[in-house]
C-alpha cells in the first residue's frame, strides 16, 4: 500500500523471488518511478509482471483471504493478531482455498484502519518491543521465509476457478457493502456522527461472515430490492 521508495518495492520483489512468490501488486505508489528499483537482481520477472492499481479494492477483487501486517502497537486492529510463526496452522485450520493475499503498508504510516478492515486477520512478525517495526523489504522476506518453510507456496500461483460456493472476493464483497452502506443511509441508520466508524466495523463484519459467491450474490440480490422498494415509495 503506497510505498514510497522504489529500492522497498525491489527489494521486496527480491525477496518473493528468492522464495518462489512471483504476483506483485503495488496500490496507489508514490511518483511514476515505482518500478525504476535497483535491489530486484534475480527478480526481473516480478517486477515487469508487476502491476499498479489505484486502489486496495482493485488489488484483491478476487482474492477470497486478505490477511493484513503489522507491529500491532498503534491501530484499534479489531481483528486477530497470529504471530507470524503460527500462521501456517491458522491457514490450514481454516481450510483456505484459492488465493491468499498479504497486505503491507507503507514505510511511513503502515496499514490504516480502513485499509485492516478489508482483512480477515493480521499477521505480525514477533520483533522486539523497543523496536517493533520492520523495513518494508525485510518484512517481506521473513513472511515469505515463513510460507516457503511451511511449503505454502506453489510452484506457479494458480488463479483458482470461480465456482458459486468459493469464498467471495472482495470485489464482491465491496460492491455487496457499498450497496448496504447505501441502504442504511436512506433509512437513516447511519448517523453523521459515528458514520465513518460504523462503516469500517460493517465492512469487517462481510469478512467475518466468511459469504460464498452464492451468499454474496443472494445479499446483494435481496439489497437491490429493498433499495429499490425506498426508491419508489419516495415518489
Amino acid at each position: 500500500m503506497r510505498p514510497r521508495n522504489p529500492l522497498n518495492i525491489g527489494a521486496a520483489a527480491r525477496a518473493m523471488a528468492n522464495f518462489g512468490i512471483r504476483e506483485l501488486m503495488v496500490v496507489s505508489p508514490y511518483g511514476p518511478v515505482w518500478q525504476e528499483t535497483r535491489s530486484a537482481v534475480g527478480a526481473e520477472e516480478v517486477v515487469t509482471s508487476a502491476r499498479a492499481v489505484e486502489s486496495l479494492v482493485d488489488a484483491v477483487a478476487d482474492v477470497p483471504l486478505v490477511v493484513g501486517t503489522t507491529a500491532g502497537s498503534r491501530r484499534n486492529l479489531d481483528r486477530e493478531l497470529i504471530p507470524l510463526p503460527d500462521f501456517p496452522a491458522w491457514l490450514r485450520r481454516r481450510h483456505a482455498r484459492g488465493l491468499v493475499a498479504l497486505l503491507f503498508g507503507s514505510e511511513k504510516t503502515g496499514l490504516s484502519n480502513e485499509h485492516l478492515s478489508f482483512c480477515h486477520a493480521l499477521v505480525r512478525i514477533p520483533t522486539a518491543v523497543d523496536c517493533p517495526s520492520m523495513n518494508l523489504g525485510q518484512a517481506v522476506a521473513v513472511c515469505a521465509y515463513e510460507f516457503a518453510r511451511a511449503g505454502l507456496v506453489p510452484a506457479r500461483p494458480l488463479r483458482p476457478t470461480i465456482h458459486s460456493s468459493d469464498p467471495a472476493g472482495a470485489q464482491s464483497l465491496e460492491h455487496l457493502f457499498e450497496r448496504a452502506a447505501r441502504v442504511l443511509d436512506q433509512v437513516g441508520y447511519l448517523k453523521p456522527k459515528s458514520r465513518g466508524a460504523t462503516l469500517l466495523r460493517l465492512r469487517r463484519l462481510m469478512r467475518d461472515l466468511e459469504l460464498t459467491n452464492n451468499d454474496a450474490k443472494i445479499l446483494g440480490g435481496v439489497l437491490a430490492q429493498i433499495e429499490w422498494k425506498i426508491g419508489n415509495s419516495e415518489l
